[in-house]
């Protein structure tokens, strides 16, 4: 049987150039790059080249990037490392990792607005402008939601941020290896996750620029400029900055070659299935699509797939096993029926034209024989 993956937004491949420079770690000697020995300052050497290479790549200085498991981590330390009062601003529609932290904030205090997004699919700039108040200190957004791939304003949101002086995090998790990436200076905090652009699980990093200013989630060791505490991910540290260096030279291409896969997709599936839906009015990151079959059950018709050799998604995979129809779409107004009859597709790099002409005649053949 073959098999196709359309889930790249829960998890990617390893790029076989990631895995080799991750190598230099894996292959020995063993080596702490807090110790102080010739061991030591070796991986010590390879933890600032690679600090060095992620500064770069989103143009910040190195003092600047703080490395964690990834974007959950990222989240949770810029948001429990503010201070526990005042205002903050998002919207109904953010990744877990985002929704629920400031939930628990919010019984302690915080005060938090959710901006609504319809279905567009993402928080208008006129609305975030309209949330700030005095006591407002921080704004939190993804710049693509993970599910449907809609894109927030980013150069809009970021300069009200910057001319309002209010720090701004960015859930940059879905976006980072989709699309080129352009820093801000009205972007305060980026959270990113290795592991969704072909690096490996249990590394990310948050980019918190100067001059903000948060208490680190984890104490113990001076590790990353005093962030955060405890022996670096070295391996994955090294996997992180390969990635991103493949991204530097390679995005353009690999973006064109996104974009046309997801729009081979939706137009096939639209020529045999022409009542599907696709959700999301607002313009979407290059390689995801949220479909709506009306009619099926989306859970039944994912296991079909999962069958036929398709992995595919309800969405989030942070939110599997939930029995309620996904939060991102009825908070987008879509009815529970609908949303419960949505899958999400997330093509890779290491996707082919072939695999999706494939996915697209078993999908259609799984359906009419229902």
């Amino acid at each position: 049987m073959t098999r196709i993956y359309l889930d790249n937004n829960a998890t990617t491949a390893l790029d076989p150039r990631v895995f080799k420079a991750m190598l230099a770690d894996l292959s020995g000697p063993p080596a702490n790059p807090s110790s102080t020995h010739s061991f030591g300052k070796q991986a010590k050497h390879l933890l600032t080249k690679a600090r060095e290479q992620v500064a770069a790549f989103f143009s910040v200085s190195p003092k600047e990037v703080i490395f964690t498991s990834g974007g959950t981590e990222s989240i949770n330390q810029f948001l429990r490392g503010l201070p526990p009062k005042g205002h903050i601003i998002t919207s109904t529609i953010e990744h877990a990792a985002t929704h629920r932290t400031l939930q628990a904030l919010e019984s302690q205090g915080l005060k938090v607005t959710y901006l609504p997004v319809g279905l567009w699919g993402a928080p208008l700039p006129e609305h975030v402008a309209s949330a700030i108040r005095p006591d407002t200190q921080a704004i939190a957004l993804s710049a693509a939601n993970s599910e449907t791939g809609v894109k927030i304003d980013l150069e809009a949101i970021a300069s009200i941020a910057q001319n309002q002086g209010i720090p701004f995090l960015l859930d940059a998790v879905c976006f980072i290896g989709k699309e080129p990436f352009t820093n801000h200076p009205g972007i305060s905090a980026i959270a990113v996750s290795g592991h969704k652009f072909h690096a490996p699980k249990g590394i990310g990093a948050l980019i918190l620029r100067a001059p903000c200013k948060i208490a680190p989630l984890a104490t113990g060791g001076a590790q990353e400029h005093m962030h955060r505490a405890g022996t670096e991910n070295l391996s994955g540290i090294l996997g992180l900055a390969e990635a991103l260096q493949i991204l530097a030279t390679e995005q353009t291409p690999i973006t064109e070659h996104l974009n046309d896969l997801r729009l081979r997709l939706e137009h096939g599936l639209k020529a045999k299935l022409p009542f599907i839906e696709i959700h999301g009015e607002g313009p979407r990151i290059s390689n995801t699509s949220s479909i709506a079959f009306a009619g099926i059950d989306g859970e039944t018709l994912l296991i079909h797939l999962d069958m036929a050799g398709i992995a595919v998604s309800h969405g989030s995979a942070c939110a599997s096993g939930a029995q309620e129809p996904s939060r991102v779409l009825t908070q987008m107004g879509i009815s529970h029926k609908l949303a419960a009859s949505s899958l999400r597709f997330s093509v890779g790099r290491m996707n082919t034209r072939e695999e999706i002409d494939l996915a697209i005649d078993t999908i259609a053949k799984i359906l009419y024989r229902k």
